[in-house]
């Protein structure tokens, strides 16, 4: 499945590249624009390789009291992050690829940045979990905004590409439709954690006392869940 997937993208890559070619060697836009929902289908297929934060955002789901609308916001939150931070990333490439970048397609400082903001939203769960504190409104968008603080590493190499044959408009028209098929397929991630726990948590419906401590620990393992990843991932690099 996963070799599927890497050969269907690297299919596409090859098309995208020949596209950007003859758009840099004065060809029209028009075949250019024909071609770009093939960027949605892209990054829906990318979106389903390991990475991209879908075990964070379907640990965090699964635990918080976040409804379908609101984990819907932070699938968005996370694709939009996840993809335009690699885009300023290649634009800005030479400021920030001595600051940020340690090898093709990663950006150490902001995977440890990311890593480290997630490690205190585990925390806070679990602390939540304990009976202090309160879910917060908008909590499951600032959660999809730290976990797409990593950059995609394919938006990378389609910016870098675009950028060398001298058309960064199209890497980032490019960009823009992956960002849609990475949302859709974390759109799916969000629902499907959230129904999950709904589902579970219906069971007890009858019982409100175990409710509650079923509840609060569900937040709290996947509180401890988030913040020990956190800490594992800082540590080990």
């Amino acid at each position: 499945m996963l070799q599927t997937l890497v050969e269907f993208q690297r299919t596409i890559y090859l098309a995208l590249a020949d596209q950007i070619k003859l758009l840099a060697a004065g060809g029209g836009w028009l075949a250019f624009f024909s071609f770009l929902p093939m960027g949605v289908v892209f990054g829906a297929a990318h979106a389903l390789t390991p990475g991209h934060s879908k075990a964070v955002l379907a640990t965090y789901l699964a635990g918080s009291d976040t409804k379908v609308s609101r984990g819907l916001l932070a699938s968005i939150a996370l694709s939009a992050t996840h993809v335009t931070i690699a885009v300023l990333i290649a634009v800005l490439s030479l400021p920030l690829v001595s600051l940020a970048l340690g090898s093709v397609g990663r950006a150490p400082l902001l995977e440890d940045v990311s890593r480290a903001l997630l490690g205190v939203i585990g925390a806070w769960m679990v602390w939540r979990a304990l009976g202090h504190g309160h879910s917060h409104k908008h909590e499951g968008e600032v959660v999809g905004f730290m976990a797409g603080l990593i950059p995609c590493p394919l938006t990378l190499f389609v910016m870098t590409f675009a950028i060398s044959r001298g058309v960064p408009g199209a890497g980032i028209l490019f960009a823009l439709t992956m960002m849609v098929g990475v949302a859709l397929t974390l759109s799916c991630v969000a629902v499907l954690s959230i129904l999950f726990r709904e589902r579970l948590v219906h069971l007890f419906d009858s019982r409100p006392r175990l409710f509650d401590l079923l509840s609060r620990g569900i937040e709290g393992v996947a509180g401890l869940v988030l913040a020990g990843v956190a800490i594992w991932q800082v540590t080990s690099n």
